[in-house]
């Protein structure tokens, strides 16, 4: 496994890779999630990138940048064990080098939800995508489910300005209790590492009156509520019955829903989405 931390130094290694060439873009500390991306595109390319990048403009004044988890050894030492053949180490200097003045910026699908919640949160991630595709070039890249909000912006991005990627989306991995893996589930003590499991409880909840036949959006996010507001130790953010591509809420579900949250388990915030609806 090779590892370069510069622009020119990836163009390099970059050209002697077979492919189709898969990648995953990451903020490292890595889990169980991240590697069901790398071995999925190790089963459909030929090669696989991977960046460890935490970046620095996605994250807003009072979010937690500088307490973000890293542990690059131990992620290096999953990426070998994968079988990954490059992984970019890149500084923010080098992903904004002095006199950095020119931003990616998204406009419909990144306005609700996290983009109302994060004001810049989107303008930061879709830039650095952009900075991450140009670079790397790869043929697929790879995301999760669990973000579906991001996946939705990056898929538009990538529509819009004609970026020559596949973006395959994997499925959300989640503990055994159903909790999804998250590098900021490292922040929960015992107590709330136990609460936490509600965002699964509330949107199975929701899964299962619309199986039962409702189809009155308004409803569905009030099952959702109910399962948090019975948790002391939560606090909802927001909840969404939304269309899954243009995440607009919906008053009534006849073609399928994202159902989507934000909830503070003490003082960390997580996030999960369910898909109902659709085939």
């Amino acid at each position: 496994m090779k590892k370069v931390d510069t622009i020119e130094a990836l163009r390099m290694a970059r050209a002697t890779l077979a492919g189709p060439v898969g990648f995953v873009p990451t903020m490292g500390f890595l889990h169980a999630g991240h590697l069901s991306l790398v071995e999925r595109a190790k089963a459909e390319c030929a090669s696989v990138v991977v960046s460890i990048f935490v970046n620095p403009t996605q994250f807003g004044p009072n979010e937690d940048l500088e307490a973000y988890p890293r542990d690059l050894p131990k992620d290096l030492a999953m990426l070998e064990a994968a079988g990954v053949d490059l992984v970019w180490l890149p500084t923010p200097e080098v992903i904004y080098p002095p006199g950095f003045q020119t931003w990616v910026e998204v406009e419909d699908v990144t306005q609700p939800l996290e983009g109302a919640k994060r004001p810049g949160h989107f303008r930061g991630v879709t830039t650095v995508v952009a900075k991450l595709f140009n670079a790397v070039e790869p043929d697929r890249a790879y995301f999760g489910q669990k973000d579906a909000q991001q996946v939705a912006v990056i898929r538009q991005m990538a529509r819009d300005l004609n970026v020559p990627v596949e973006i395959v989306v994997g499925e959300t991995v989640r503990e055994p209790d159903g909790l999804a893996m998250s590098s900021r589930n490292n922040y929960l003590n015992g107590e709330e590492r136990e609460a936490a499991t509600l965002l699964i409880r509330a949107l199975r909840a929701a899964k299962e009156l619309y199986a039962q036949g409702e189809r009155n959006a308004d409803a569905i996010r009030e099952r959702m509520r109910a399962v948090i507001a019975a948790e002391p130790l939560a606090r909802l953010d927001y909840v969404s019955s939304a269309h899954p591509e243009t995440l607009v809420e919906l008053e009534t579900i006849d073609a399928g829903a994202l159902l989507s949250m934000a909830v503070f388990v003490g003082k960390t915030r997580l996030i999960d989405n369910l898909v109902i609806g659709t085939k």
